[in-house]
């Protein structure tokens, strides 16, 4: 550290070189949860001599105005449309000041830590050093408990709600990530709901494929069970044929223990895609990613099998679709291990990784010894079959990573997050009460809104379902039991610019039958579009089900958007990149087919229903693909 630097550090901190006592700094909470995560108790105080290892996320510059980044490059009517970042700008742009490391540092060695136990990632966005609990708890003015799972009776080492920090410091810290000693954890993908609702399919699965008299008696069969060829009819979506398949790409996200079944895969194709049979995804494992044999069953079959069935047999024989299989069968995943792994900035000292979140790698149980950072290339699509609840997390948390996301639309990648089946509710059936707390029993009925896909900075996919009876020949999806499509109003993210006008012209024309104390009108609204997710026919552990969830519509659009991506890319353009922008211009309008009809009920309620226009069910509507083309094909 330059003198010039620790004079200022010392000046901020009201010290003095001549050995005068600091004067007391002024504290702030700097971060807060509204509720403990579901199914587990504090049981009792730490120990505290217990080691932490405590890590400080550094405000990134210009974070704040990412949105209008996003926009230079992703509106259609910018000058700047297409012309995406490279990482090394991204790295430059974002990278923490001088002054933020300074200040941060000279507050841990000021607070009685040696310069030996203070540690600066190589990105220089994250401090660490290993605590005790005595001191975690002196210097962030918070207690550390064990906390105890109901379900697993596993335990774990985690500060209370909240902590603060000293005003002057808590300006240049983003987030710190709450240390904690793991004690037999249940793996962090637990909090990411990844298996679709199915049933057994009792007719056979080939009646579907073979030619029909027309459009209506086909539509009437989909109606029934949901093909590849549906999907190319439902979507005008009939005459791809890629022409640089070597120049695209394509991401399926699989959380291990979820993995696909070779066999599987083979017994789709022979049924609807002969030419595929054999074909398998390129796998590029991150963090000890495996396509596990241990444990197969349909919870842990049935979201891979999807997801690759559909996303491989739309895009074609000759188009590659990479699986990015995340996680040891140990640990697990979560979405940061993937942002880890495909952006090298994003991967900080031991990760960056919240350890009351994401997995911890290296593998403290004995399973992946590595942590993979930078080490799978950027797709062009980025699809995650996977959803959470808000609540589970804390505001720092989720705005930390919806930033990532924010970073890799820079770069020209299309993230797409499905919006989970349980309407306006989350995990279960569980809604919010006036704490924040997650619940099913009476006073729980806030609507719960689900993380990701109310991150901005991603489209969020819902689901929709064949309704031969109406003229528009689709509705909201709902099927009891196995289905409401996810979708409201973020109570963390603020209503983004490129939606404004769309969501406003809803609330104003289609008010909600709600009072305002049950969703908050002024956050981020989702899903952006949708696409048909009930009744799919997949084959799974060698038999054939009907598979209901927005997990199925995502890699459906995500192989729709590759399409386009072809096209561009032939044409000597650049990727789609961020499309919700050019999505809700009124230019693109009449290339999605609006839905209104049906809801997405929970929380003892009937949900939002689907209107003219865009929808908290549905979006903007389901695509035309071949319309979507010929659009982003007349953009620079």
């Amino acid at each position: 550290m330059h003198l010039a630097s620790c004079l200022l550090i010392a000046l901020a901190l009201g010290l003095s070189l001549c050995g005068a006592s600091p004067a007391p700094a002024r504290l702030v909470v700097h971060e807060s949860r509204a509720t403990i995560p579901s199914g587990w108790l504090p049981v009792r105080r730490a120990d505290p001599d217990i080691v932490l290892p405590l890590r400080i996320g550094l405000m990134q510059p210009h974070i704040h105005e990412v949105e209008e980044y996003l926009m230079e490059i992703s509106h259609p009517q910018s000058p700047g449309y297409g012309k995406h970042w490279t990482p090394a700008e991204v790295r430059h742009t974002f990278r923490p000041s001088k002054e933020a490391i300074d200040t941060v540092l000279s507050w841990l060695l000021t607070s009685g830590l040696g310069t030996d136990r203070v540690q600066v990632s190589n990105s220089g966005t994250w401090i660490r050093a290993n605590v005790t609990v005595e001191e975690a708890e002196e210097l962030l003015k918070t207690e550390y408990f064990i906390y105890h799972g109901k379900e697993t009776g596993s335990e774990v080492i985690a500060c209370s709600q909240k902590y603060r920090l000293p005003e002057h410091v808590s300006e240049y810290v983003e987030l710190k990530r709450r240390g904690f000693e793991k004690r037999d954890q249940p793996a962090p993908s637990k909090l990411w709901g990844g298996t679709p609702s199915y049933r057994p399919l009792t007719s056979s699965a080939a009646h579907v494929n073979g030619p029909l008299a027309n459009t209506v008696e086909q539509l009437t069969a989909c109606g029934e069970q949901i093909t590849p060829d549906c999907l190319r009819l439902l979507y005008n979506f009939t005459d791809f044929v890629p022409q640089v398949p070597g120049n695209n790409s394509i991401a399926i996200v699989e959380f291990t223990p979820n993995a696909y079944v070779a066999s599987d895969l083979d017994m789709f194709f022979a049924n609807f895609s002969p030419s595929q049979v054999g074909e398998r995804p390129v796998l590029v494992s991150i963090d000890g990613g495996v396509v596990q044999t241990t444990t197969e069953s349909l919870d842990d079959n049935v979201e891979s099998d999807l997801d690759l069935q559909y996303a491989m047999a739309l895009v074609g024989p000759t188009q590659n679709v990479t699986l990015l299989q995340t996680g040891d069968m140990v640990e697990g995943a979560s979405p940061n291990d993937v942002l880890d792994g495909i952006d090298a900035s994003y991967c900080t000292y031991e990760g960056g990784d919240d350890p009351e979140s994401d997995p911890v790698y290296p593998d403290p149980d004995g399973g992946y010894q590595g942590h993979d950072c930078g080490t799978a290339s950027l797709p062009n699509v980025l699809s995650f079959s996977y959803s959470s609840a808000e609540a589970f997390f804390t505001p720092a948390y989720m705005e930390r990573m919806c930033n990532e996301f924010a970073k890799l639309g820079l770069m020209g990648v299309t993230v797409l997050w499905s919006t989970g089946d349980n309407g306006v509710a989350t995990e279960d059936g569980t809604c919010l009460n006036s704490s924040g707390d997650l619940g099913v029993s009476s006073g729980y009925t806030i609507f719960s809104p689900s993380f990701p896909a109310t991150c901005p900075y991603v489209t969020s996919v819902g689901a929709t379902q064949i309704n031969t009876s109406s003229p528009r020949m689709e509705s909201a999806a709902y099927q009891p039991g196995y289905l409401s499509s996810g979708g409201g109003f973020s109570n963390t993210f603020a209503l983004p610019s490129y939606q404004q006008t769309a969501v406003q012209d809803y609330l104003t024309n289609y008010p909600p039958p709600y009072s305002s104390s049950l969703f908050n009108s002024s956050g981020r609204a989702y899903p952006d579009l949708s696409a048909n997710g009930v009744r799919y026919t997949v084959a799974a552990d060698g038999t054939w089900l009907s598979v209901y969830g927005t997990s199925a519509s995502t890699p459906v659009i995500a192989a729709f958007l590759t399409a386009i991506n072809d096209a561009r890319i032939a044409a000597g353009k650049s990727t789609i990149g961020f499309i919700n922008p050019t999505i809700y211009s009124s230019s693109f309008q009449a290339a999605f087919n609006d839905i209104i009809n049906g809801s997405n009920p929970g929380c003892d309620t009937n949900g939002f229903y689907a209107e003219p226009g865009w929808d908290p069910v549905t979006g903007i509507g389901t695509p035309n693909v071949a319309m979507l083309r010929d659009l982003w094909l007349a953009l620079p």
